[in-house]
């Protein structure tokens, strides 16, 4: 699982960056202080593992990670080659979603001015900046195969026609100013013949809020603002203090616990970051225990068991035979496998199964 971080320079971007990887890194005040992707690997929090792991005593618990792209910032004209060009553009072709960095702040924490490329801080204006580079990217993208695939389509080809028929409903889509993922594409095949395309644009959006300290909610008119316009494209929004969360990340547990308390938080906004991007791929955990680790292994919503257990080894899902399933709470109730079993909660299910967030598993395979 990876989401790419994009945003106009001086947003707050890398200093997002830097607070989810735990890295201990000052960005510089000027635009390109990122210059090739830095990458980051994050840990979804998980509770349950915990409570498993208390129960199961375990070597290591390992829980599900998020894979993050810090990509620089992006400038008007980036789409025509401006700041960094196509470079980092290609590098967003690669992530599975867009995290967009969003400056809802004023001043730095300390009252001095931070500079913004653009000059005042409108958050919707920056949006739109980075949307629009994005859209006329993909245009780029499906103009160079348009009349290709026009021709293509004469053949009578399934494929080939499924293709064309998707290029001629997003071409006037994005033409119009709007991105790829609100394009409205019924047939199956027209939708896998566009996801080939690898449109930008086509990638789902969370827009993270950078927002002052004494906004830690995102209550602000600008924050409405970005609220608002997610909700017309179906993305969502968290709110986020980079410079509270940079501070968080280098304290130790206790320090943290001390701090979020004295702030009226509950956790770090950043977890809340973590969990938004897994929902907005679509994605759940399952878990695997035993005596050298209790770990969360990351599926797709509506996996079967033998995709799911594919994703721990490929022999495992050629060679499926059945999976072992109890849940958590089960585990808390009768605090060992051997009583659940016993208590007639340890469920047998086959091929057909769709995996449940949350499941505990032992798979049976034979190769």
């Amino acid at each position: 699982m990876e989401a790419g971080i994009v945003g106009l320079p001086n947003v707050g971007k890398s200093t997002l960056f830097n607070a989810l990887t735990r890295a201990n890194i000052l960005a510089a005040n000027y635009p390109f202080a990122t210059i090739e992707p830095n990458v980051g690997v994050v840990p979804v929090p998980e509770p349950r593992l915990e409570i498993i792991q208390s129960f199961i005593k375990t070597q290591k618990v390992i829980p599900a990670l998020l894979r993050l792209v810090d990509i620089a910032g992006i400038v008007k004209g980036a789409s025509q080659g401006e700041g960094l060009g196509n470079k980092f553009l290609s590098h967003i072709r690669e992530v599975d979603a867009i995290l967009q960095v969003v400056r809802c702040f004023t001043k730095a924490p300390g009252g001095e001015d931070i500079i913004h490329v653009s000059g005042t801080v409108d958050p919707i204006r920056d949006i739109e900046i980075i949307n629009t580079e994005l859209i006329l990217a993909d245009l780029e993208t499906v103009d160079g195969t348009y009349t290709k695939s026009e021709r293509a389509a004469k053949s009578g080809e399934k494929e080939t026609i499924a293709r064309w028929e998707a290029l001629k409903k997003l071409k006037p889509h994005l033409e119009s100013g709007k991105p790829a993922r609100t394009c409205k594409i019924d047939d199956p095949e027209q939708q896998k013949a566009a996801k080939m395309l690898g449109l930008i644009t086509a990638k789902k959006v969370l827009y993270v809020m950078n927002v002052d300290e004494e906004d830690l909610k995102g209550q602000s008119p600008m924050c409405q603002k970005v609220r608002e316009h997610a909700d017309k494209e179906g993305s969502e929004v968290v709110p986020v203090c980079a410079k509270i969360e940079s501070e968080l990340s280098q304290m130790s547990p206790a320090e943290q616990k001390e701090m979020l308390e004295a702030l009226g938080m509950t956790e770090p906004a950043l977890d809340a970051v973590a969990h938004a991007a897994y929902h907005l791929l679509g994605l759940q955990s399952y878990f695997t225990a035993g005596e050298k680790e209790v770990r969360a292994w990351t599926i797709h919503k509506g996996f079967t068991a033998p995709q799911a257990a594919g994703v721990i080894h490929t022999d495992f899902e050629r060679g499926f035979i059945r999976a072992e399933i109890y849940s958590v709470p089960d585990l808390q109730k009768y605090k060992a496998e051997k009583a659940i079993k016993e208590a007639g909660k340890m469920r047998i299910e086959g091929k057909d199964y769709v995996m449940q967030d949350g499941d505990v598993c032992h798979f049976l395979f034979n190769v």
